[in-house]
């Protein structure tokens, strides 16, 4: 009998966006608990870039990336009543495999879409919204008369939070590294947005701690890592928390604790994965992000598109212009 097929991107080494390959791999076959999902939307990362780079060196070669995605259920394995053939459901997984047509996973790790949600929003918004959520309530909590920094606030996770944030009461500061970023920090909520790199450069503590008299902010959020990490620890207020969730510049150089000790301040660096690990938490936290979708609490930019076979266009341009705008594979 010939074995099932279908097209995946695969990685031999790690390097440039070159390395990722179409390739036709044989179907996983199903076993108990199981569902087959067909995908009809990719979201790219980039965290995908960083295990493509080699930076994370977390996807064994050869090997295919990609953390999220929405789909069909196409064929349910014995024993799932959860899920039945044709429901939409989406998904992460820190197991990658999901740049392809199709994935294999359990069914205790989908999430069901809601019928007034496309795939493409949730594509779009899945991964950074669950983040999002986890930023502003579980690792930290942030409502009515938070003060907060949102590092990059004009990228993809920037406008999220600070969207979001705004929603829940907070007093939001951005900062941007260009002029089209700044724009859509101040789209965002951002009571003000400062220059971080480029034309225009500021000493971001040093602003922060003038527009809050001297205080600091409650929690800095950072993504950025490398070239934002002292600004962000420099304006916290006493017991303030430095929250890393990315590092776009590059790696932080290793902190020295008691530095921490100048306004008893405190980081983290928390993973999405680590939460999503319960089905019951898991649904809550998307259930939130849904609801704040349909009530506007942040709006995604129009996706760009791309065919599962043109992922290196992807990651070029992710790399090239950063996330302001969510970008999508189509298998």
């Amino acid at each position: 009998m010939t074995q099932a097929t279908h097209q995946a991107i695969v990685i031999e080494q790690y390097g440039d966006p070159e390395v990722m390959q179409i390739a036709t791999v044989t179907s996983q076959p199903l076993v108990a608990g199981q569902v087959r999902v067909q995908h009809t939307r990719i979201g790219v990362n980039f965290h995908d870039i960083y295990v493509r780079s080699g930076l994370y060196k977390t996807l064994a070669l050869p090997g295919t990336p990609g953390i999220e995605a929405v789909g069909v259920v196409a064929e349910v394995g014995e024993g799932v009543s959860r899920f039945k053939v044709g429901d939409r459901v989406c998904y992460i997984s820190a197991a990658y495999a999901i740049y392809a047509a199709e994935r294999v996973i359990a069914a205790d790790d989908l999430i069901a879409v809601p019928d007034d949600l496309s795939d493409a929003l949730v594509a779009a918004s899945l991964l950074r919204g669950l983040t999002a959520d986890v930023l502003l309530h579980r690792v930290a909590h942030v409502g009515q008369g938070s003060r907060i920094l949102v590092q990059a606030a004009g990228g993809g996770m920037g406008q999220i939070l600070s969207q979001w944030a705004t929603q829940l009461g907070a007093m939001v500061i951005g900062t941007a590294g260009s002029d089209a970023t700044a724009k859509k920090a101040d789209q965002c909520g951002c009571v003000e947005v400062i220059r971080y790199r480029g034309e225009g450069k500021q000493d971001v503590a040093a602003r922060v701690m003038e527009i809050t008299h001297g205080e600091g902010v409650d929690v800095a959020y950072d993504g950025v890592g490398k070239d934002s990490f002292d600004g962000s620890l420099a304006s916290l207020t006493f017991g303030g928390q430095l929250v890393m969730y990315g590092q776009s510049s590059g790696p932080v150089a290793p902190l020295e604790i008691p530095r921490l000790a100048a306004r008893s301040n405190s980081v983290c660096r928390p993973m999405v994965f680590h939460f999503v690990k319960k089905a019951k938490e898991r649904d809550a936290m998307a259930a939130r992000v849904f609801e704040a979708l349909r009530k506007h609490h942040f709006r995604m930019a129009e996706p760009m598109e791309f065919a599962l076979a043109d992922a290196a266009s992807a990651h070029r341009l992710l790399e090239a212009h950063g996330a302001v705008q969510p970008i999508l594979l189509v298998p």
